[in-house]
């Protein structure tokens, strides 16, 4: 059975991305570490906050791929050590969230075992935009000559 999409309509145009996005982010497994929250610290601000205990800021890798944000980490086991009892394990994890279009990551900070990633949400009010409509040459001749026309036979 063909499933239809409702991302494809002629109406929604650049959206057949976003389907792509759902699917990938629903198939993705997620065993819930690092535990993180996200705060909305202004109107425009958004901070995400991860638990990231035991990692150095060597440790972790911050990158923004298309409109993806990926956050890696990978601790190395120190093979010299002799543990007689090991309940911490050197563990790595990659955490993925999608941005919406013109959310930018401006900063981040590692504290107190937490990694702050502050991204900025644009205001909606300086995406609105007035488009001018140009005339092809033709039509300007022909509005040229027209005008010529009215004044010519006042």
């Amino acid at each position: 059975m063909t499933r239809v999409s409702p991302f494809r309509s002629p109406l929604l145009l650049g959206f057949d991305r976003l389907e792509e996005v759902l699917d990938q982010m629903s198939k993705s497994q997620s065993d819930g570490y690092p535990p993180y929250n996200v705060i909305q610290l202004s109107e425009d601000r958004i901070r995400i906050t991860l638990a990231v205990a035991g990692f150095s800021g060597d440790d972790l890798d911050i990158m923004v791929e298309g409109n993806q944000l990926h956050i890696k980490g990978s601790q190395t086991d120190d093979s010299a050590a002799v543990y007689l009892h090991r309940g911490i394990a050197a563990r790595q994890f990659q955490r993925t969230f999608v941005l919406a279009e013109g959310i930018n990551v401006e900063d981040a900070m590692l504290e107190n075992g937490l990694l702050h990633i502050d991204v900025i949400r644009p205001d909606p009010a300086d995406r609105v935009r007035k488009i001018a409509i140009r005339a092809t040459p033709e039509a300007a001749r022909r509005a040229t000559r027209l005008k010529t026309a009215r004044a010519g036979g006042a």
